[in-house]
């Protein structure tokens, strides 16, 4: 065997076992600890933030059975979700209903943009990873989106 088809195949020996442990699974990279984020929990949901120029990447994970009025409105304080989601829904289904009864669907794979005033809950058995952009205070201004759901 040459020396160049040796190096390709021992690389590839060591790559296989950095991907996997024996007897263990690997880790499945969306619900990995995300590198250099701030990590902590609120209402049930896993979040981890970090900083991208002006704006913050959030990776959100939503186990089965959240709903936003009864794990999170007795943190929050407010009848319904006031903060807007704008990212990608990279894992589960979610049910988005407005004050005014309009009610939106969401499943992964999807980009999603929810408007501010909603409750919304984890649809089925498998937990929900959005992958979310913001602005903190200013999303709603700075992505150009309503400050409320309108029709």
């Amino acid at each position: 065997m040459t020396k160049n088809k040796r190096s390709r195949k021992t690389a590839r020996k060591t790559s296989l076992r950095r991907k996997t442990v024996r007897g263990t699974k690997a880790v499945d990279p969306l619900l990995a600890a995300v590198k250099g984020a701030e990590r902590r929990n609120i209402g049930h949901v896993q979040l981890e933030v970090g900083r991208a120029g002006a704006a913050r990447v959030k990776r959100m994970i939503y186990p089965a059975g959240f709903r936003w009025s009864k794990d999170m409105k007795p943190v929050v304080g407010t009848d319904l979700c006031m903060h807007a989601h704008v990212g990608f829904l990279a894992r589960g289904e979610i049910h988005i209903e407005y004050a005014d009864g309009c009610v939106v669907e969401h499943k992964a794979p999807q980009i999603v943009a929810i408007d501010p005033g909603h409750d919304g809950w984890v649809v089925g058995k498998e937990p929900v990873v959005l992958i979310e952009f913001d602005f903190e205070r200013d999303t709603v201004s700075r992505l150009g989106m309503p400050d409320s759901h309108r029709h």
